[in-house]
């Protein structure tokens, strides 16, 4: 089977479309054929050797796709059946052996594109508005870099649970994406957001969902007294350290956020993901047409993708 690998750790020059063996299926594994794989600046960090990889060399990223069974295992899925993963290694690749456990069934009414576009983003919105912070109507919520993946589904389902939402981005034409997804008001980073936050909500606001990690200081000096801080990422570098003391003194929380401590069970993969494709289903949410690559073309996919240049989701189709 063909899929894309690297053996050394660099820029895009290290990735190599190749040959290499087909997965040997271990017990409750099932075989799928690959139709979309979401890419994602885990597979660059991975790329760069800065971040977990499992395997040995030649390395193969990925997480998250979709396609169909063309192996069961004797598990309780039948050749043919559409499914999707959003935690299962070695993605790039035209096969992938995926435990039954991380499987997701994939409704009729979900393409094998929009399964790659949705699951690893839409699940990061999706405990982060329901688990990290419960949001509830009314609340007035912060989302940095509300133009990204994960931003726009944040928006959506803020918006969904009753929110009022405030967006922050970096350029005009990101701000126009993140009204149009629902944000009822953008500031930009390159001018005084702080003060215009403030302005805009003059006690602060509910809740930040911070994904930048060096604005996090920030963060906390525009959301009210009893507010919450929800960090997970660390897109423009590592945060300041939060004196407790300042917590105490401001009854404010800061909560850590990172997909896999909720992704702890079948039950809970499919409830999730389910969710997430019946607001698409009743267009409840909507997502921005991906920009696709073809598996072969990675290096121009991984290009794309660390250029900032991409507002939707880049998938690659073997």
């Amino acid at each position: 089977m063909k899929a894309l690998t690297f053996s050394a750790f660099g820029n895009s020059d290290v990735l190599e479309y190749i040959d290499i063996p087909a997965p040997v299926l271990k017990k409750d594994e099932i075989l799928v054929e690959m139709r979309a794989i979401g890419l994602n600046f885990a597979d660059v960090y991975r790329r760069k050797g800065n971040y977990h990889l499992k395997g040995n060399p030649p390395f193969i990223a990925g997480y998250e796709g979709a396609g169909i069974v063309v192996d069961s295992n004797n598990t309780e899925f039948n050749v043919g059946d559409r499914i999707a993963f959003a935690d299962v290694p070695f993605a790039n690749s035209e096969l992938v052996a995926v435990p039954q456990e991380h499987v997701i069934p994939l409704p009729n009414a979900i393409s094998f594109e929009t399964a790659a576009t949705i699951l690893l983003q839409g699940l990061t919105a999706h405990y982060l508005a329901t688990d990290s912070h419960k949001t509830q109507k009314g609340e007035t919520v912060l989302i940095h870099a509300s133009a990204g993946g994960v931003g726009q589904f944040l928006t959506q389902i803020s918006k969904l649970l009753g929110a009022n939402v405030i967006g922050l981005t970096s350029s005009v034409s990101k701000a126009e994406m993140a009204m149009k997804n629902g944000a009822d008001k953008v500031f930009l980073y390159s001018e005084d957001w702080k003060s215009q936050v403030l302005e805009y909500c003059p006690k602060g606001v509910d809740v930040v969902y911070d994904s930048v990690g060096s604005t996090l200081s920030d963060s906390f000096e525009v959301t009210k007294a009893c507010g919450q801080v929800v960090f997970f990422g660390m897109a423009g570098g590592d945060p300041d350290f939060i004196n407790p003391r300042m917590l105490m003194d401001t009854s404010k929380t800061l909560t850590g956020g990172d997909l896999w401590s909720y992704l702890t069970s079948k039950e809970q993969r499919i409830k999730r993901a389910h969710q997430l494709f019946d607001w698409i289903s009743s267009n409840k949410i909507t997502i921005a047409p991906p920009t696709i690559f073809k598996l072969s073309e990675g290096k121009k996919a991984h290009d794309y993708l660390e250029s900032r240049k991409s507002t939707g989701k880049i998938i690659l189709i073997p």
